[in-house]
């Protein structure tokens, strides 16, 4: 049977668990109706290929989306606030993510398209709210391509004076090739750039520990002290502590678009959940538990600490600090292909945006033109050029651009999890009122509660960040911080402007809970009871290999 060899070269089970997989397939042809082609549940907006498997997928949840935020940000962060500031900010907004996520992930599950959040802001929200959050994140995605071609630059400085702008354009140039062809190279290419950025942070956190412990340049035992240092642990106190939330913002950011891959992944109602899990233990090993060592190891007046140069980076300078020669160039090497990573996930997510703008109705259609590999290839390339013509502002200082966007797409993101909870908390009522709860196979555990805090504390901290530009008046950092602020609810009216103000939000009966719902194939529902139904090494062994291999 195809679906027996398809177990085999999964996982390497027994003969024996293949017969186990084959008995539960022939219980489920009696339990279970086929769904006719005529059938509501079967309509669907998305055309795109369904090939970005469980491993590729929980490793780009991991690691894929780290990049310039923790390796470089973090710097900032730490001489903006002090080390308490950097750990408790980072830790809050940490868990603003992973409330976020259990929301997203609820949806994201039940329906599982390449539009994601924003596709729901319109379908449990209005038109106008769905088209402010579309253009919102894909505008957030566009200015995250040309924040790490930006980045890129900063990172050569560590080896070469050569014209860096070279280097972004051949880089700007390969994730474009990663991303117009199958969707297995962008997913490949993901897997083994995620996992050498696992290792090389398992690295760090073993390099720190040494260093602390005494074995560094200065031959003395570190612990505490930096945390006692001059102002630390409280930096320039609430105006230090308020400007590190938008720096942990745009770290994080990125989070919640690993959900617009929704659309192209193999069983999204087993996977999916998976990717939720993995959040959790993403943000305390790879945020919580690198910020706390740079904090130990790294006192927040460290010379040229807070600009863009990446001699300064805290991950670069806790490498060199336990002596080793080839150090920083290692952890230079790898902050280099992190940026080609996070890079490489901006486009891709871009462009499923500028896809869903189109789907959806907002754009023409011919933004849902998709290549022979069914990737919507005209949404890449507008996404990828977009991100070039903001990259060419690099004229202004790579620093200085780098920190304008790094503030800009913080702020987008913060407002993408505002949004999500404000949908979240809809979704949910709209399937109460007609009757549906029970049609979740994936349950947010914290609704409502945990929608609810999100919202009021991301509004919380999207009007409090900006403190420190007003006394003493800067109207640069003003316009970076609150920029978005404004872009937002303009794009809103804009959209409801130009639907004559007859855009409503849509009521809780009417909402649409069948187009795009996604109902398991007779192999995906036999391969997941086979799997629920494994024990001890056989399930460790299937899970592992599913998750990993």
């Amino acid at each position: 049977m195809p679906e027996m060899e398809n177990i085999k070269s999964h996982d390497g089970v027994s003969s024996n668990s293949a017969i186990q997989y084959k008995l539960a397939s022939d219980d489920l042809e009696r339990l279970t109706t086929p769904t006719t082609v005529g059938d509501n549940h079967n309509q669907v907006t998305d055309d795109l290929n369904r090939s970005l498997s469980t491993r590729q997928i929980n490793m780009i949840a991991i690691a894929g989306v780290i990049g310039t935020g923790l390796y470089l940000g973090t710097g900032k962060a730490l001489a903006n606030g002090g080390p308490l500031s950097l750990l408790i900010c980072y830790s809050l907004i940490g868990g603003v993510v992973y409330l976020t996520m259990l929301s997203l992930g609820e949806m994201a599950t039940y329906m599982p398209i390449s539009g994601s959040f924003a596709t729901y802001a319109k379908r449990f929200g209005s038109e106008s709210f769905g088209f402010a959050v579309l253009i919102n994140y894909w505008f957030n995605d566009a200015v995250s391509v040309a924040s790490d071609l930006t980045a890129l630059q900063l990172v050569m400085e560590y080896w070469t004076n050569f014209h860096f702008w070279v280097i972004s354009l051949i880089f700007w140039f390969f994730v474009l090739f990663l991303n117009v062809f199958h969707v297995k190279f962008y997913g490949e290419s993901e897997y083994w750039l995620a996992l050498l950025k696992v290792l090389s942070i398992i690295i760090f956190f073993i390099m720190s520990i040494v260093a602390n412990a005494g074995h560094n340049t200065m031959h003395e035992y570190i612990g505490f002290q930096y945390w006692s240092h001059g102002d630390a642990p409280f930096v320039d106190g609430f105006r230090g502590f308020a400007k590190t939330f938008v720096t942990a913002a745009f770290a994080y950011g990125g989070t919640e678009s690993i959900t617009l891959t929704a659309g192209e992944q193999k069983n999204p109602v087993k996977s999916m959940p998976k990717v939720v899990k993995t959040v959790f233990w993403r943000i305390l090993i790879f945020y919580v538990f690198s910020v706390f060592f740079i904090g130990m190891n790294v006192p927040y007046d460290y010379p040229d600490l807070s600009n863009g140069d990446i001699t300064t980076s805290p991950f670069t300078i806790v490498f060199q600090l336990v002596g080793a020669k080839a150090g920083g160039s290692f952890m230079n090497a790898v902050i280099l292909t992190s940026v080609i990573s996070a890079c490489n996930h901006a486009l891709f997510a871009g462009s499923r945006l500028a896809y869903t703008l189109g789907t959806e109705g907002y754009l023409p259609k011919i933004f849902t033109r998709v290549n022979r590999f069914k990737i919507p290839y005209v949404g890449v390339l507008v996404t990828w050029f977009a991100g070039g013509l903001c990259f060419g502002s690099s004229f202004i200082g790579a620093g200085t651009l780098w920190s304008w966007l790094q503030s800009i797409v913080g702020v987008s993101n913060q407002i993408a999890w505002w949004s999500i909870a404000i949908t979240s908390i809809r979704f949910r009522k709209g399937l109460e009122r007609q009757g549906k709860t029970h049609q979740l196979t994936y349950k947010n555990w914290t609704y409502p509660y945990g929608p609810w805090f999100v919202l009021v504390f991301v509004t919380f901290i999207i009007l409090v960040q900006g403190w420190s530009t007003f006394s003493p008046w800067n109207v640069s950092d003003f316009f970076s911080t609150y920029l978005e602020v404004g872009v937002f609810p303009l794009t809103f009216v804009l959209w409801w402007l130009y639907r004559k103000g007859k855009d409503k939000f849509v009521k809780y009966e009417e909402m649409d809970f069948e187009t795009d719902r996604y109902l398991e194939t007779e192999e995906e529902l036999a391969q997941n009871l086979y799997s629920e139904g494994l024990k001890g090494w056989e399930k460790f062994r299937y899970n592992f290999a599913d998750n990993f291999l």
